[in-house]
């Protein structure tokens, strides 16, 4: 047969890497070429460590075969599958490195839907009217402590029963408990909502089924979403939680962190309540923001 020409290169189990990583061209992108090069290292070091079978890899094609055909306009079941293991937070921590003072970044969640409607400070975002009355006030403020004028916070949250309105576009209301709001001259902002309750994230699908293989629950701690935003400064994509929940430490998708737990106070005062549009008793969380000057902000 003759001596085969050097500079053929055939795939070698023991240097397997290296037989891929061999293969890319010269006109890559420097920085895809860096990331697939750590991927196929680690792809191929796991399948060797833990030995894997060819029934197990054809399974794993399936899941992400079936997380592919679970997405929809609303339900974005790779997002999901990013969250479950800590993925989405793990990135989200890598390029949002924030000063102690400055409000943390957390999850997006993949239920944030772009332009939800602009309403004046106090209206009502829960238009079904269920779950417990809240109201939510704070200030939007920078890194020196100073309102921040013209403020933007895209707001959303599920209701009482752990859905979000694009879950149920036959039952909620459109836009129900999701809005966005400006700060005044002096930084505050307030609105009316619901008190979030603790629900599962979707779970009647592949990634439903994975987590229920490793004996873990689906639950989110109860939250309010914010996308909190000024010019001049990073914005803060970002959650408050409530204390009172099981969950908290347990959280399905990694997103609780300890400085976003804040305290929700139920009000009793009948004036009060009445002032706002309310039945007694409400509940009441205070909450300020602190953003980071783009100049300041790390990567």
């Amino acid at each position: 047969m003759g001596n085969r020409p050097q500079s053929l290169s055939f795939f070698d189990s023991d240097r397997s890497a290296e037989s891929v990583i061999a293969r890319i061209g010269t006109a890559c992108d420097g920085r895809l070429r860096q990331i697939m090069e750590s991927l196929i290292r680690h792809l191929h070091a796991m399948t060797k460590e833990v030995g894997l079978t060819t029934e197990e890899w054809t399974a794993a094609i399936r899941f992400l075969t079936q997380t592919g055909q679970m997405c929809s306009d609303w339900r974005q079941e790779f997002i999901l599958l990013s969250d479950v293991l800590g993925l989405s937070m793990l990135v989200d921590a890598t390029n949002h490195q924030r000063p102690s003072e400055a409000t943390q970044n957390t999850v997006l969640g993949p239920f944030h839907v772009a332009g939800a409607p602009r309403l004046p400070l106090g209206a009502n975002i829960s238009l079904d009217g269920k779950g417990e009355p809240l109201l939510v006030r704070g200030r939007v403020l920078d890194s020196k402590g100073a309102p921040i004028r013209g403020a933007t916070l895209d707001v959303w949250q599920a209701n009482h029963e752990g859905f979000y309105d694009v879950q149920q576009r036959d039952i909620q209301p459109e836009w129900n408990l999701r809005g966005r709001f400006e700060t005044d001259r002096e930084g505050h902002y307030w609105f009316r909502g619901a008190k979030p309750r603790w629900y599962p994230i979707p779970h009647d699908g592949p990634v439903g089924h994975l987590l229920a293989a490793l004996d873990r629950h689906p639950n989110r701690a109860p939250h309010l979403h914010f996308i909190v935003e000024a010019p001049g400064h990073q914005t803060a994509v970002t959650h408050i939680f409530t204390p009172d929940c099981p969950y908290l430490s347990q959280d399905a998708v990694f997103g609780v962190k300890e400085s976003l737990i804040a305290q929700f106070e139920l009000v009793s005062d009948a004036s009060r309540a009445a002032s706002l549009g309310f039945t007694t008793p409400f509940w009441e969380v205070e909450w300020d923001f602190v953003l980071v000057p783009i100049a300041d902000a790390q990567h």
